[in-house]
């Protein structure tokens, strides 16, 4: 998945809004919180994707070769993506939007209300 690809995906998820932050990493978020980063570091670097996932999903991907616990963000069970061949266009697809839904059910339910994602 390109970050171009990544971007599209993420803005069609209902009221979410994107920065660029931490030097060039695109940032999606809903009602404030952070669900996906795609960040591109170092010269060279292949792009990486980093997304919030259930404590279970955050074990199992631990153990698969390209994805590692997130920097800065493991304690929360984010991982990232740090190998193109590590994980499908369609599973990186799916793992977002169960991140985006997971960080949806932490909003205040006011939040949700507002945002009209009850």
């Amino acid at each position: 998945m390109t970050r171009e690809e990544f971007d599209v995906f993420c803005s069609k998820l209902k009221s979410t809004t994107n920065v660029i932050q931490w030097g060039n990493a695109t940032v999606w978020k809903i009602g404030g919180k952070i669900f996906a980063v795609c960040s591109h570091w170092g010269l060279g670097e292949e792009q990486k994707v980093s997304f919030k996932c259930s404590d279970h999903s955050y074990h199992i991907l631990c153990e698969l070769p390209g994805i590692i616990p997130a920097p800065y963000l493991a304690r929360a069970k984010w991982v990232q993506i740090t190998n193109k061949d590590a994980m499908g266009d369609d599973d990186i697809r799916a793992y977002i939007d169960i991140a985006y839904k997971i960080i949806c059910k932490k909003l205040t339910r006011a939040k949700r209300a507002e945002l009209g994602i009850e």
